[in-house]
């Protein structure tokens, strides 16, 4: 299994391969939801004291929370699809 690593800020990387949502965490039930990750041992702090903008959820329950926009997260993560396109080197080709 090749993970691939997605900077989220700050030197921090997630698995592209365990995010299941990437939100805005200014809704209720999302402040909500990170404290009860926080009570459970499960939030993982990503923002190094700055503004939370952007929460993701982990396929283990973790809850990530990030100083970066989702919107910035999302294309960090389109960008990291198109280079799994591109041919890594050209022993694999025929």
């Amino acid at each position: 299994m090749n993970s691939r690593l997605v900077h989220i800020g700050f030197g921090n990387m997630v698995s592209r391969d365990r995010v299941v949502a990437i939100i805005d965490p200014s809704s209720a039930p999302l402040r909500r939801l990170r404290e009860e990750a926080r009570a459970a041992g499960l939030l993982v702090d990503a923002t190094q004291g700055r503004k939370t903008r952007a929460v993701l959820i982990m396929d283990s329950r973790h809850v990530v929370i990030s100083a970066l926009q989702p919107e910035t997260l999302s294309s960090r993560f389109d960008s990291d699809d198109s280079a799994d396109t591109s041919p890594k080197n050209s022993e694999a080709a025929p």
